[in-house]
Parts: structure tokens; sequence; C-alpha cells
């Protein structure tokens, strides 16, 4: 469920009923409340509307389907003065109706998501703001996805393993319009500088082969990716031959093979 959190307003009346919140004043219950606030208003968060400086916040956008990771990144970002956490989405599609709603400095999106995965949420938000930062945090290690999606737009890519010191590091980064490579994506870079002979066949793979290849080694369709990705099913066939001509493989189940084995997909 796509979530509005009222933490970043700078509006006095907005402070007010916080601290009655805070305080155990009742408020209001209306259907606009229960959405927009949250159950637990912490001190730290109070504690930013009192800010004396008028540099403004770094707006945060937190995307992932599970509500304890969105969680703790919450809290990573409730610790740190100058950034809040704006919205909260839990599918692609909310995060893309959010970022065309509202402006963030920086989206935290996971690659793994019911409806549309980061993959292609990542080019939608590219589209729709090409300027909008965006900081991919995937359970995948970055030799895995980084270069891919480096590619397609990502200002940065952290393993969710990461420390959270480097995840705000990652989002301050973001914010200013630089990008964030962490230790292991350079490495990954590196590497691939070194040895291009030696990279694996689908880091070969342009953005959209890669986007496609992902898309028929889960196990979907033709017809389906053509839908989903408004092309036509013509086009996609003459994508998937590239991908297995590329790849150097001969079906789709050898793609669904070779991106288990390689912990593309699970």
């Amino acid at each position: 469920m796509r979530t509005t959190w009222p933490i970043c307003s700078r509006v006095a009346s907005e402070s007010a009923r916080l601290y009655e919140l805070a305080a155990g004043g009742s408020g209001r219950n209306t259907a606009d409340n229960v959405e927009r606030r949250r159950d637990v208003i912490t001190m730290s968060a109070l504690e930013r509307f009192h800010r004396t400086d008028t540099k403004p916040m770094i707006r945060v956008l937190i995307a992932d389907d599970h509500a304890i990771v969105r969680g703790g990144f919450r809290q990573f970002v409730a610790d740190e003065p100058d950034m809040c956490v704006a919205a909260e989405a839990a599918t692609g599609d909310e995060t893309i109706s959010l970022v065309r709603e509202q402006a963030f400095d920086v989206v935290l999106l996971d690659i793994a998501m019911p409806d549309k995965n980061g993959i292609d949420t990542l080019r939608v938000i590219k589209q729709v703001r090409p300027e909008q930062g965006v900081l991919i945090l995937s359970g995948y290690p970055e030799s895995q996805y980084a270069i891919n999606l480096l590619r397609a737009g990502a200002n940065g890519y952290l393993n969710k393993d990461c420390e959270p010191d480097e995840i705000v590091r990652a989002i301050r980064a973001v914010a200013r319009g630089h990008r964030y490579l962490s230790e292991a994506v350079a490495d990954t870079l590196a590497d691939n500088l070194d040895k291009p002979a030696a990279a694996r066949p689908h880091e070969a793979l342009s953005e959209r082969e890669f986007q496609i290849f992902c898309k028929l080694a889960a196990g979907q369709i033709p017809t389906q990716i053509a839908e989903e990705l408004h092309l036509s099913v013509k086009t996609v066939s003459t994508y998937r031959a590239r991908v297995l001509e590329k790849m150097r493989l001969a079906n789709n189940a050898d793609l669904t093979y070779y991106a288990i084995k390689n912990g593309l997909i699970e």
C-alpha cells in the first residue's frame, strides 16, 4: 500500500498536530489522517520542525514490497537530520504513480517487486522524470545486476547487506546529482574493464535485451512481454532471437537455467 508521510511538511499546523499525537491527544481518525500519519511519532522526527537552518530536506521515496524492510530503511532515514521519508510504495505501479504526482530527491528502489520489477519500474521512472535520482537496493550481488541497472539510468546500486551508514552516504550523493558506486560495484566495473573477454554472456546484452531476457527466463511468453512493455509481439520475438544468439543458447529453457545458475532469478 502506498503511504505518504507528513513528516516533510513545514506547515506549523501540522507540527502542532504531531505534538498532540505524541502527547496522547486523540486526533481525528479520518480516512485521510489514517493514511497520512505515523502511528508512532518519534522525538527525532518532531525536532525537524524546529530546525533553524533553511536548507531543504532530502525527500526520500522508499519502494519495497516488504513492510519490515521499508520500516528498517525508514528508521535509517529518520535518524538523519537532513532527510525524511516522504512516501512509501509496495509495488512498481505505486512507485511510478507517486513519482508522477510528487517530487522526490531520491527513490530507494528494490529490484524484486510485484506487478513491475525494479528494472521495468526504473525504466518508466526515467521516462517520466529523466532527472529523478534512483538508488537501487537489492538482495542480489552487485556482479549480477549492477552494470545493467547503471546502464538503464540508476544513480547507484547497493546490496541490502550493506551498512546503514553506506545507505545514508549514497542517498546524500544521489540527492546532490552524483552517482554512488560502492566498493563492490567499483570492483565489478573494474573487472569488466580489465577482463572484457571474460565477461559473462548476459553482461553483453543491451538494456532492452537484458530486460526481455529476465522476463523470458522467468517464464513469460512473448505476448505477455509485448503487452507489458508496449511492444509488438514481432519486436519481442526479434529481441528474443538476439538474446539467444548473443548468449549462444538454444531456447527459453536454456535462458531459465542460465538465469538460475547465475543467481539472476530465484
